[in-house]
């Protein structure tokens, strides 16, 4: 069990509160269901899964439709990307997610999350985290491109704590991405390495590499 001494705790959303492949599969299956005059709702949306299970990411949508035998004329993508944004997810939180909230309600608790906000304000409110949070800030909410990696988010929120660096942690799970602006600002980092998740990347450089790292949240604890 890892003690931490940190006054303010703030964690990543996707892969780390909840696992973001399940949101995929959720959406996969809402934009199969606007498609039904076409193909076959559910052969598309495994079609979908099995794409993002082998790495592909942006084109997954065209690569489906392809496979379906849809004509490119026949495509709204705009609309489908809409569809997939905006459906209602079929998400739960991870099972340790409850209890390391409860024990660390003394604290202050932060989200920074990228992505459209939006949809990253769905998922929490679906999840039951709308208000559970001191600090939340949905980097999509500012135009611009000041998603992490960028420091603005961090350097907000230890402005809102009033609280120094060393007195913060941040837990995610994207290594290219999560750890490379707390780390030069001086915060713990924490990567979660929780079975199904999405990003395996290796950390591009010693800067962008967690402090420490677990598989779930059960081995912490406040000190």
């Amino acid at each position: 069990m890892i003690e931490l001494t940190a006054r303010t705790v703030v964690l990543d959303l996707d892969d780390t509160l909840y696992l973001e492949r399940d949101f995929a599969r959720s959406g996969y299956a809402a934009v199969g269901r606007s498609l039904s005059h076409l193909l076959n709702s559910e052969r598309f949306a495994t079609v979908c899964y099995e794409l993002l299970a082998i790495g592909h990411r942006g084109d997954i949508f065209d690569r489906a439709l392809d496979y379906c035998g849809v004509a490119p004329e026949d495509r709204d993508m705009p609309e489908l990307v809409r569809i997939y944004r905006t459906h209602d997810p079929d998400i739960a939180l991870c099972d340790d997610v409850a209890g390391f909230l409860e024990r660390f309600s003394e604290r202050r608790i932060g989200l920074i999350s990228d992505g459209p906000a939006d949809m990253q304000a769905r998922k929490l409110e679906v999840l039951g985290l709308k208000d559970r949070f001191d600090h939340c800030i949905l980097t999509g909410q500012w135009e611009g491109d000041f998603g992490k990696p960028h420091p603005r988010a961090f350097a907000e929120i230890q402005e809102r704590s009033g609280h120094s660096p060393e007195e913060h942690v941040y837990i995610a799970d994207n290594a290219t991405k999560d750890f490379l602006a707390p780390n030069q600002m001086g915060w713990l980092t924490i990567q979660l390495f929780r079975p199904g998740r999405i990003h395996n990347k290796p950390p591009p450089s010693d800067d962008h590499a967690p402090r420490l790292s677990l598989t779930d949240l059960k081995g912490l604890k406040p000190a």
